[in-house]
């Protein structure tokens, strides 16, 4: 993985290219490149141009500026490292040892070392680290073969090798496919792994992610599982695994994203933190408008059926994602009144808890194609399906931000949060969208159940009313703050923060987005917990971040607060003014509110810190190493 664009039609492929790969950079790579076919003169035959580069989409700008790449078809990739380092050898696309059929791939093919060995045998030499670079291999085996069994058409002979190789690959893939022999088609297919076709007038682009058709088109038809399409500028045709014919209509991309600029921002992290206020507006203006019957006073989409006897919520997410959810089932259990567990997706597959029929699934993942949730879900269904739960359809249910992904084509019930596109890897404002969409599930939840009176109902709905302005006032007085404060991390290797009950999650999340964009070593611990066994890390080196918020565990944060200043760790609080949290080294202060609205304002100064210190170390901030934006990989 991460990004894929292929484009067939009557224009120089390379800008066109070149700008997809563009769009997609915000979900991090760490290297690029791009393979074009042109024809010399009148000649049925092209010649691959391929160009690649490992770091930023620059480096591969340059390598086109001094030497180009003609052709009107093309395959382009932003490489995300699974097989091999980053390095230029390792990057897309890949080519077969002729030079004649060049591939773009995502996902992991997880039998590629027995298809290399094979391959191997037969005198194949590999350059490649990579399990992709088995596939250019295998096509040209499979079209040496098709040529000497005299397929009539060289189109419909690339359209077989590659159906053919595809029968051989075990895991999950999106690609794109060209070949010097047909150079006005192009061959993609996807299994578990997000691919799109952009439809225009003569021309057609290919993409993982519809944030890619921005300005292109906005009428899209997305690829299904084990399906296969042939691209030429007359038109396309999709079949599926056996060769029959598939016949679709397009559909268009709802909304359009705002130009991806920083404006007055250093990155678009911080930019996208002041977006929060916004996206706390946006979602109130949607899903909690005024004047809404107490029984049904969050303005979800769904059908009542998706709440009718529930006995039980489960939760699968991965990262901050999951951290969001953990905040969700607190608030299911203890507001709602429905036990909820959260489950890694990654580890759900493999040891699924015991069928129960009323359970209410959740899938949660900001970019609608995490990998390991999509397939923790789709597991969970295949499960169910054999209780004949006539309604268990209505019991699944997305929470994305992507309402053109994988996700939303998977599951019937989608709350999207409507946060906008955000380009920092880091979440800040999807995490916020996330917590805002528990919120409205419990507090509906609750009203239908009659768990919670409806006064407590009203008072939490008027409390998320104010939250708009809590984020504004919270951003505009800690960004100065945080920044000074900053500096005290200048050596700083270990941190540890500290949370109880409903804000141990953003202990959880502050210790994950310190990790993720300063590469300081972070761990979010229960406050309870850090006498037995984490106590032992702490020293005047180690600063500890507590989390201190008025209610039924503040006396208790605090006084697990004086154990680590005990050890002489300096102290830092995220907790209201007062005279208790004078006990801080420095206090982030943040309004008196009610527990249960309080996490949606903690993690604000803990994302504007780790934001501070990761700027000052002169890190990239918005595309950390290492990491991408949509983890479409198991």
């Amino acid at each position: 993985m991460c990004g894929i664009v292929a484009l067939v039609g009557s224009r120089e492929a390379s800008p066109i290219l070149l700008e997809g790969l563009k769009k997609l950079e915000y979900r991090g790579y760490d290297s690029a490149g791009l393979a074009t076919i042109s024809t010399k003169g009148s000649s049925d035959r092209g010649f691959i141009t391929c160009k690649k580069a490992k770091g930023k989409l620059v480096n591969l700008l340059n390598l086109l500026s001094k030497d180009g790449a003609p052709g009107n078809i093309g395959i382009g990739h932003t490489r995300w490292a699974t097989h091999g380092k980053p390095e230029v050898r390792n990057a897309h696309p890949h080519l077969d040892s002729s030079d004649q059929v060049a591939v773009v791939q995502n996902g992991i093919i997880e039998n590629y070392t027995l298809l290399r060995e094979k391959l191997q045998k037969q005198g194949i030499r590999f350059v490649s680290d990579t399990d992709t670079e088995v596939i250019p291999h295998l096509i040209s085996e499979a079209l040496t073969r098709l040529k000497q069994e005299g397929v009539a058409s060289k189109g419909e002979m690339l359209f077989l090798a590659v159906r053919e190789v595809l029968n051989l690959l075990q895991g999950s893939y999106a690609l794109a496919v060209i070949w010097t022999e047909t150079p006005d088609v192009l061959i993609v297919a996807k299994n578990k792994a997000p691919l799109l076709i952009g439809f225009t007038q003569g021309e057609f682009l290919c993409a993982s992610d519809s944030t890619a058709f921005a300005g292109f088109t906005k009428t899209v038809l997305p690829l299904e599982d084990k399906e296969l399409a042939l691209l030429t500028p007359l038109g396309v045709e999709i079949y599926d695994s056996e060769g029959k014919r598939q016949y679709r209509k397009p559909s268009l991309i709802v909304g359009s994203e705002k130009n991806i600029d920083k404006g007055q921002f250093r990155h678009f992290m911080l930019k996208e933190i002041y977006e929060q206020p916004e996206t706390a507006e946006q979602w109130i203006a949607r899903f909690l408008p005024d004047k809404l019957p107490t029984s049904s006073p969050i303005a979800f989409p769904f059908k009542d059926s998706l709440y009718d006897s529930i006995e039980a919520v489960q939760i699968l997410a991965c990262g901050t994602s999951r951290h969001a959810a953990m905040v969700g089932a607190y608030l299911l259990e203890q507001f709602s009144g429905l036990p909820s567990t959260v489950f890694f997706a990654s580890e759900f597959r493999y040891a699924p808890p015991p069928l129960a029929p009323n359970i209410l699934t959740i899938g949660v993942t900001q970019s609608g194609e995490t990998a390991d949730t999509l397939a923790a879900l789709m597991m969970e269904s295949e499960r169910r399906s054999t209780l004949k739960d006539d309604l268990f359809s209505s019991r699944v249910l997305g929470i994305t931000n992507r309402i053109e992904s994988s996700l939303a084509r998977q599951v019937t019930n989608i709350i999207d949060i409507g946060a906008g596109l955000e380009v920092g890897v880091a979440a800040t404002k999807t995490f916020l969208g996330q917590l805002l969409a528990f919120y409205g599930l419990a507090i509906m939840i609750a009203a239908r159940n009659k768990n919670r009176s409806i006064q407590e109902i009203n008072d939490i709905c008027e409390e998320l009313k104010l939250v708009p302005n809590y984020l504004r006032d919270l951003i505009n007085n800690h960004n100065k703050l945080t920044e000074k404060l900053a500096y005290q991390f200048v050596n700083t290797k270990d941190v540890i923060f500290l949370g109880r009950g409903i804000n141990y999650p953003i202990a959880l999340e502050a210790a994950l987005k310190l990790k993720e964009i300063s590469y300081i070593h972070a761990e979010g611990l229960p406050a309870g917990e850090m006498k037995h066994g984490p106590i032992a890390l702490l020293d005047h080196k180690v600063p500890v971040i507590s989390i201190a918020t008025h209610g039924v565990v503040f006396e208790k944060v605090l006084s697990n607060a004086q154990e680590a200043k005990a050890r002489n760790a300096c102290l830092i609080g995220i907790a209201p003014e007062s005279a208790e949290t004078q006990i801080f080294d420095h206090l982030l202060p943040i309004p008196k509110v009610s527990e249960w609205i309080s996490p949606l304002l903690t993690v604000i100064p803990l994302q504007l810190l780790s934001y501070h210190i990761a700027a000052q170390r002169g890190l990239d901030v918005d595309q950390p190493r290492n990491l991408a934006k949509s983890v479409t990989v198991e």
